[in-house]
């Protein structure tokens, strides 16, 4: 059984919400906050948390009078504490904190903590049966499989904030799933869309960092113009709906205006359309079973004039054709995949290699992986944690003779 709600059925909403932000101070937090911001008397803040930044964690402690407070910098718990002196919010920090912060009895959690650094508390909040807007992909990238069982067995409900999953999440509410034919993930190509593969092999940071579209941070930035971000979704999607990896398609469609579609027996198909906002789809889960309103701009169709689409480039983006390689692979191998790119991803801003080679890293982690034989269905967090180290150590170890090939 899906903890994914498939029908969005009316439920009368309490008068006020109480809300965790796993991730306050990052790029979904802010939006996140944003939304909270606009609403005070919808919502109360019981626990937030932030890495490292100790000045913008205070800072929304304050405004919204959390109950809570996570560092998970350990060396900042005295700093973060002296900012909050005078208040009656509670301070922890390390991964236990952060932990805590998800356990803590808010009704919903946007588990927005990036990296398997999310996975332990975003299943606090899991297995206590809270609404979980889920924006952090290791935990159904790594995870997918037990994640969702533990979700489901706990009767938490998972909400996708990320806007294509949300889409997914809100198109499949037209349908029953014996109806269903495949989901249509949309992807904007990124800066290298009409490249030419030898220029994508050469291509710079600052080129990588020019979404056409997204304002996002640094690393997915990179990951939507190698289209490994649109990988992880693919596998995300088939962890979050149960679909097996023939029943998900990628469409390009350069303005980002619809953000997925489903494709029913009848061959209708249903999608959601918006402004390239990340608050719309942050909004709808907020909001749920109802709807808010959301700050991001209305959708005027006749200014935009048209919406064009492609078929996805394999040769261009091999990162893509990885992603259901490792999905139809199981047993750890997403978990490999997902790794692989971050240690790929980090070698490149370092210039260490080409652009071009974050791929084949991956690739050849992939390789290695299946190789040794290793692979196991993960049945806990650390499993799933396990092969990440594993994973990233084997993916450094291939680094160097991977940046002396040619493309």
């Amino acid at each position: 059984m899906s903890a994914v709600p498939l029908r969005n059925n009316k439920a009368a909403a309490s008068t006020v919400r109480s809300v965790t932000v796993l991730g306050a101070t990052g790029s979904i937090g802010d939006s996140t906050m944003d939304l909270l911001r606009a609403s005070p008397e919808r919502y109360r803040v019981e626990a937030l948390t932030a890495n490292g930044n100790v000045e913008a964690l205070a800072k929304l402690a304050k405004e919204f009078s959390a109950r809570f407070v996570a560092i998970a910098d350990t060396s900042k718990l005295a700093e973060l504490k002296a900012a909050l002196a005078g208040t009656s919010t509670e301070c922890g920090a390390g991964e236990s904190a952060v932990i805590e912060a998800g356990a803590r009895p808010a009704d919903w959690v946007m588990a927005a903590v990036s990296g398997a650094a999310g996975l332990k508390p975003a299943l606090a909040a899991v297995d206590r049966g809270a609404h979980v807007a889920l924006a952090n992909k290791e935990c159904l990238v790594c995870a997918g499989d037990f994640f969702m069982q533990r979700a489901a067995k706990a009767g938490a409900c998972i909400l996708p904030a990320d806007s294509e999953h949300n889409a997914l999440f809100q198109a499949l509410a037209s349908g029953n799933r014996d109806e269903l034919v495949r989901v249509i993930i949309t992807a904007s190509g990124g800066p290298f869309r009409t490249w030419k593969p030898a220029d994508i092999e050469q291509a710079t940071l600052e080129q990588a960092l020019k979404h056409p579209n997204w304002s996002m941070g640094q690393k997915i930035t990179i990951d939507s113009a190698s289209m490994m971000n649109k990988g992880l979704e693919v596998i995300e999607a088939s962890y979050l709906f149960a679909l097996a990896p023939d029943e998900i398609d990628v469409l390009v469609h350069p303005q980002s205006i619809i953000h997925g579609m489903v494709e029913f027996s009848d061959c209708s198909v249903v999608a959601q359309l918006g402004a390239p906002d990340m608050r719309t789809p942050i909004a709808h889960c907020l909001g749920w079973p109802d709807r808010i309103k959301g700050p991001a701009a209305k959708l005027d169709l006749a200014k935009i004039g048209q919406l064009t689409f492609e078929a996805p480039d394999f040769e261009r983006f091999p990162g893509l054709r990885l992603a259901f390689d490792a999905l139809r692979t199981g047993k750890g191998a997403t978990t490999v995949y997902n790794a692989a790119n971050e240690v790929a991803v980090a070698a490149f801003i370092a210039g260490k290699i080409r652009f071009g080679a974050i791929a084949r890293l991956v690739e050849a982690t992939l390789d290695d992986w299946i190789r040794t034989g290793n692979q196991a269905p993960l049945t806990s967090a650390d499993d799933a944690i396990s092969v990440d180290h594993v994973a990233r150590n084997r993916a450094a170890a291939l680094l160097p003779q991977i940046a002396l090939k040619a493309s």
